[in-house]
């Protein structure tokens, strides 16, 4: 099953292609660690700050989404990017440019205060606000299990909650396999 491509689908009907990982098994139920084959993106607007030089990047709620993507989608385009509303994310579909030292932010995208690195693959006004489309330099993963159909459903936070020690732990062993693999 790894290096398969299977969808995700959301409440909505829309669909991500993913890429399987890699499968393990926990109390009998299968799970997938996944991929998207498209690269995940956020749109983030620039807000200033009280210090009238500073400026911060503030999420965007999907009703200012609805507004701004035929926007973002057009700058995108410019690029040979095609950008998508996918399940559980928006997607963005092409041969990103190789990031610069200007083109990457650090941005704090969790609640617990880490930070990560993005790459700004595109900047853009509406209506006299400032936007900015980036994508992680770290591939986001979803982890599914498969239904009793042998569809591949997104675990709910308390799944995940409950799952999380024993996905540390069969990453740990993963990745120490690799390691003395390596070592030969």
């Amino acid at each position: 099953m790894e290096g398969s491509t299977i969808v995700l689908k959301d409440d909505a009907g829309k669909s991500l292609p993913c890429t399987v990982e890699t499968a393990f098994k926990v109390d009998s139920t299968e799970y997938l660690l996944l991929q998207p084959v498209d690269f995940s993106v956020q749109i983030f607007a620039w807000q200033e700050t009280d210090d009238e030089e500073e400026t911060e990047l503030v999420d965007v709620t999907e009703e200012e989404i609805d507004l701004i993507f035929p926007v973002a989608q057009a700058v995108l385009a410019e690029q040979n990017l095609s950008l998508k509303r996918s399940a559980h994310t928006l997607t963005v579909e092409g041969e990103l440019p190789e990031p610069t030292e200007e083109d990457i932010i650090e941005i704090d995208t969790e609640e617990d205060g880490n930070c990560g690195e993005f790459q700004e693959l595109a900047h853009f006004y509406y209506e006299e606000q400032a936007f900015s489309v980036f994508t992680s330099l770290d591939p986001l993963m979803f982890i599914a299990k498969v239904g009793d159909d042998g569809q591949p459903e997104v675990l709910t936070p308390e799944e995940m909650a409950a799952l999380e020690p024993y996905v540390e732990q069969y990453l740990d062993h993963v990745l120490s396999t690799e390691d003395a693999e390596e070592e030969f």
